[in-house]
């Protein structure tokens, strides 16, 4: 059979479908094995703070290590893509990854988890920046918009981590033989998978630069990325404390405001992609940031747990496509890496989602909780007014794409 490459790398079948279909499924499985990942760690901190007997500020020390791991690794990642492959870097990085996951069971202090948590960092950017490249490969192929349904996947397996974490927290099974057992089961996972990711050119083979300044449009994406991401962040660690400090609910109430807003974000984004395809990208994000900015105000002027809860699923639905349609774009940068180009947007991206909580933590203590969240407020204003960067890259329609084959071709 033989493959074709259009010229930004991606695979065009000439014959069937079926191999890009296998392709979609595939990249769809490793987002859900990065939420799973994640969100698997995510549930065990508070076992692991007991058992290595943290208080909250050491173990916020420890937890920065995640963040200098993810954030050193982006560019990193970015070199690695453009001389391997978005397929051969996701699957390193899953294996990294997943491997990494045991790091912090095995930590007997803060030190040592701290520095767990780089690797532990450094293996979620690394895996981050490589299945989006791949995943805006295949959307390339496709077409059409896809990219939000595969963040939507992400989002199903952070639910799905996070209630394995809650079971085996209830069962007292140790954070260990948990994270073995998740590790072996995703390697394994990333392994079977990769078999059928597409197998892009690297750029090394093209005169493309690998570092390269960022252009003002990829900058805009950066930004509006920025946005969602430090919006996302706050709401994640204080719309339960909002609920149940400001407004006087149980903490049960507080964790199922968490759980509705998290669940409005998933079905948002595995519904995004068609909206999109309707609507195009730009509106599509100018709606997104209406609803973000018309839920928070919701939440934060009506001083009601029940309207509050509505509000925050107002916001899950507007941020849920915007991060994904900024990576799409992203991918699709004219005269650029797009794993270069990935990697500068997640590293603004994911620079949000770690200054986001504890900035409203410090405004909080000065203006209230309620005027710490309005500052997300601004931030849903901020994607509104940045909508527009997200179409300096269009996404080809499928029939417009046969001119762009090369005439490179691979036999297997």
């Amino acid at each position: 059979m033989k493959h074709f490459y259009t010229k930004q790398g991606s695979l065009i079948l000439s014959s069937k479908q079926n191999s890009l279909k296998a392709a979609r499924i595939a990249i769809s499985l490793i987002f859900l094995f990065h939420g799973t990942l994640m969100s698997s760690w995510a549930a065990r901190i508070p076992t692991i703070q007991q058992q290595l007997h943290l208080d909250t500020g050491t173990l916020g020390f420890a937890l920065w290590g995640a963040a200098v791991g993810a954030i050193a690794a982006f560019p990193l990642t970015g070199f690695l893509i453009a001389r391997l492959g978005s397929r051969l870097t996701t699957t390193i990085g899953g294996l990294f990854f997943s491997a990494s996951l045991v790091l912090p069971a095995l930590a007997p202090n803060p030190l040592l988890l701290g520095l767990a948590l780089v690797l532990f960092g450094a293996g979620t950017s690394m895996l981050d920046v490589a299945m989006n490249a791949q995943g805006s490969a295949v959307e390339e192929a496709y077409g059409r918009p896809i990219m939000s349904s595969f963040h939507g996947l992400w989002s199903t397996g952070s639910i799905v981590g996070a209630s394995i974490g809650g079971i085996m927290a209830g069962l007292n099974i140790a954070p260990l033989p948990h994270f073995l057992a998740v590790a072996v089961l995703l390697a394994a996972g990333v392994l079977i998978a990769s078999r059928w990711l597409l197998p892009i050119t690297p750029e090394s083979n093209k005169q493309t630069p690998i570092f390269a300044r960022p252009t003002k449009a990829l900058l805009g994406l950066g930004f509006i990325a920025f946005c969602a991401f430090m919006s996302e962040g706050a709401i994640t660690d204080w719309s339960g404390v909002y609920l149940h400090s400001t407004l006087g609910t149980t903490t049960s109430i507080a964790a199922a405001g968490f759980a509705f807003y998290s669940l409005a974000m998933t079905v948002a984004r595995l519904t995004g992609d068609r909206l999109t395809q309707l609507l195009g990208p730009v509106r599509q994000v100018q709606l997104s940031g209406t609803l973000s900015m018309l839920g928070l105000c919701l939440a934060l002027l009506i001083p009601h747990p029940i309207v509050a809860i509505v509000g925050f699923c107002f916001v899950g639905v507007g941020l849920a496509c915007v991060a994904p349609l900024a990576f799409s774009a992203a991918g699709r940068m004219p005269s650029m890496s797009p794993a270069v180009a990935l990697a500068a947007v997640a590293t603004v991206a994911y620079s949000g989602s770690l200054i986001g909580p504890p900035l409203i933590g410090h405004v909080a203590e000065i203006i209230t909780l309620r005027g710490a969240l309005g500052l997300a407020v601004l931030l849903s204003v901020g994607i509104v007014l940045l909508a527009r960067t997200v179409g300096h890259a269009p996404l080809q329609q499928k029939q417009s794409q046969e001119p762009q084959i090369e005439q490179q071709e691979l036999i297997s």
